[in-house]
């Protein structure tokens, strides 16, 4: 599922593309909100909350998720579309762009004045201009029963984390992801680095934690298991964990450097 970074960037490339411009095309293809046609409403803004997007046209609100499958699309008129037609959901058009979601996970139309009955669950988003360091301790503080790794990818702890970024910064704060919040000394200090470690990567499409961005080179941790350490040359070891069957993740650790 794509992490808070690549949402922000889309949220960025769609509202260059959208505000402040009217729509000349409206094709929602969804069959609830299929009769709903913004054609000639001028789009207000575009904005990232967490995973969540939003777009804001007039009293109006298009929510959309991209779960795993989903990404938006920004083309100019005439140029061929990257995906097949069946898969978009949406379509977008003023004078100078076509914008289209594909295969978005979640995709509705409601009031702007109802936005919090889809984010509001949400805890402090760490890309957010309202971000709240001591709020996203809080809530992080709160949960000392479960594994850090599982708060941390709880959205309503703080939004916008995802796979890679949890397992890279309990490595780079030498803590097993299993170990209970309750035992993680230095709260603020993880939060902080999480904050830290995804602004470094919020305007370029290859994230690296390690500094270098030459392939194979960009995790600690992530995506390398039996390969060695880094740091220590142990091998990393993998496992899955979650707060449910269904919401188990790839983990990653390094047995030495992780305790």
């Amino acid at each position: 599922m794509p992490e808070g970074d690549t949402v922000y960037r889309a949220a960025v490339h769609l509202n260059t593309a959208l505000a402040g411009r009217p729509l000349t095309v409206c094709d929602i293809r969804v069959p609830k909100y299929a009769a709903v046609d913004l054609t000639g409403e001028t789009v207000d803004e575009v904005v990232s909350r967490g995973k969540h997007l939003l777009t804001r046209v007039g009293e109006l609100s298009i929510h959309s998720h991209l779960k795993m499958e989903g990404s938006w699309h920004i083309y100019r008129h005439g140029t061929r579309w990257r995906r097949p037609a069946y898969q978009a959901r949406i379509v977008l058009e003023n004078a100078d762009w076509v914008t289209v979601g594909f295969d978005l996970g979640t995709l509705e139309v409601l009031r702007r004045e109802d936005e919090d009955e889809v984010v509001g669950h949400l805890g402090p988003d760490v890309l957010g201009p309202d971000w709240d360091a001591e709020e996203a301790v809080r809530r992080l503080a709160a949960q000392e029963s479960r594994e850090i790794d599982v708060a941390l990818l709880d959205q309503r702890t703080l939004a916008g984390l995802g796979n890679v970024y949890v397992n890279e910064l309990c490595f780079l704060r030498g803590v097993l992801p299993q170990r209970p919040v309750g035992e993680v000394k230095d709260l603020p200090a993880v939060v902080a680095l999480a904050h830290r470690l995804i602004l470094a990567n919020r305007d370029r499409v290859e994230r690296t934690t390690t500094g270098d961005m030459r392939p194979g080179r960009q995790t600690y941790v992530y995506g390398r298991e039996g390969k060695p350490c880094r740091r220590c040359g142990t091998r990393i070891r993998h496992g899955m964990l979650g707060a449910t069957a269904l919401s188990e993740r790839d983990t990653y650790w390094c047995p030495s450097c992780q305790t």
